[in-house]
């Protein structure tokens, strides 16, 4: 950091902290940082690495208290969920006087906990209680923050509506205060902002579809190439990878041909279905395991025909919107934020009804690529991806960067 630039941040108005700054946490802090920048707001970034979310949930109120200066000039405070505001302000009793805003990525008070059956009393005891801490403190950051956006309505409206069912696990003395109604109008939704470029996307699809041609050297063998399907989400249990691994082992089992693309971001406990499924659909496979550079990424997006979430635990989705962006088909639970940001056509009920739809469509490939392309007199699908596609506008940074930049003028 250079002399001027430490002089800004000295000056800066606006605090920016992120404990967990990676994934979708640190797109939106990146967008935002490179906004003001634009306009020539001076700001102070501080960020802890995207390792260990329990952790920085538990911790980063301590470490952000002795790295952010006491010096300062700060105004208002812009923080994920993810920090417990409330430590933070104790600790740091000069921020207290801020304008404090808290942006909710997620919310840990409908968080699926992993079922723990092989552990004893005391060991499924203990994990209930740390699981009880997370959403806590998001309750209590909540209240002392000045204003709290939501990237979804179905994020919003299930953090406010659980508060009450969820401090009831407190054995006794338990809180009959209504903070629903106290945080209500506080409350609002923001969608979380996507930025791509419309040409890149056309550059790479077209790309692509080059590529294919060229492998094939026949046009019904490329419009018959069997269904490329993408399961591009966290590897962990909330995301519900053995229903998506069984509906395809199912289809495997029905003599089914399709490809399956697995790139989503992997932890240290990786769930055992991975593994299994590494070995049984391994002449299915095209890619496996994450893909760190983003044109790559965008690449493998462009080869998919269909993206599919069995998630447990959804408050957004970027990764299923990007997908769609680069062509994509989705296939989603009717749960969660889906039926908020997707027509019902793209949903689905039960695992029977995912394996139903994956099916029909993989047995058909040639007349699922028409179809989908307008080139069919079946103009249903091809409608329903295009209203789909214009209704993404919504969550373009280009539509949304001005709601987030009025975040700093309050």
């Amino acid at each position: 950091m250079d002399k001027n630039e430490v002089m800004l941040k000295h000056q800066a108005e606006i605090c920016i902290i992120e404990a967990f700054y990676g994934g979708s946490h640190k797109q939106l802090v990146d967008l935002i940082e490179q906004e003001l920048r634009l306009i020539n707001k001076p700001y102070g970034l501080y960020t802890m690495s995207a390792k260990k979310w329990h952790w920085r949930a538990r911790c980063s109120a301590l470490y952000f208290s002795q790295n952010i200066p006491k010096d300062h000039n700060y105004r208002i405070i812009f923080a994920s969920s993810v920090l417990n505001l409330v430590e933070l302000i104790a600790l740091r009793p000069d921020l207290a006087k801020t304008k404090k805003v808290v942006y909710f990525h997620e919310n840990q008070l409908i968080y699926p906990v992993q079922s723990q059956s092989t552990r004893n009393k005391n060991q499924i005891e203990n994990k209930q209680q740390r699981d009880f801490q997370y959403g806590y403190n998001q309750i209590l950051t909540s209240l002392v923050a000045d204003r709290i956006y939501f990237n979804s309505r179905y994020n919003k409206t299930t953090f406010l509506a659980n508060i009450n069912t969820f401090l009831k696990q407190m054995p006794d003395n338990r809180i009959r205060l209504n903070i629903q109604n106290d945080l209500e109008p506080k409350c609002f939704v923001l969608y979380f902002p996507i930025n791509l470029d419309q040409s890149l996307i056309d550059s790479i699809i077209n790309e692509t579809i080059l590529n294919q041609m060229i492998d094939t050297l026949n046009i019904e063998k490329y419009t018959n190439r069997p269904i490329s399907i993408l399961w591009s989400h966290r590897w962990e249990h909330d995301k519900n990878p053995n229903e998506f691994f069984q509906a395809l082992f199912k289809l495997q089992d029905m003599n089914i041909d399709f490809r399956v693309h697995v790139i989503g971001e992997q932890f240290t406990d990786v769930p055992d279905i991975f593994n299994e499924a590494k070995e049984r659909l391994k002449t299915k496979i095209e890619n496996w395991g994450y893909l760190s550079s983003k044109f790559e990424y965008y690449q493998v997006l462009s080869k998919c025909d269909l993206i599919i979430s069995t998630s447990l635990h959804e408050f957004f989705g970027v990764s299923v919107i990007e997908a769609c962006l680069f062509g994509a088909y989705p296939i989603l639970p009717n749960r969660l934020v889906y039926p908020e940001l997707y027509p019902k056509e793209c949903l689905y009920s039960t695992e029977a009804q995912l394996v139903k739809k994956l099916k029909q469509i993989c047995s058909r490939p040639k007349q699922f690529r028409l179809i989908r392309q307008a080139k069919s007199s079946d103009k249903s699908l091809s409608e329903i991806i295009i209203d789909m596609k214009n209704n993404f506008d919504k969550f373009k940074w280009d539509f949304l960067k001005k709601d987030f930049v009025s975040i700093f003028e309050l």
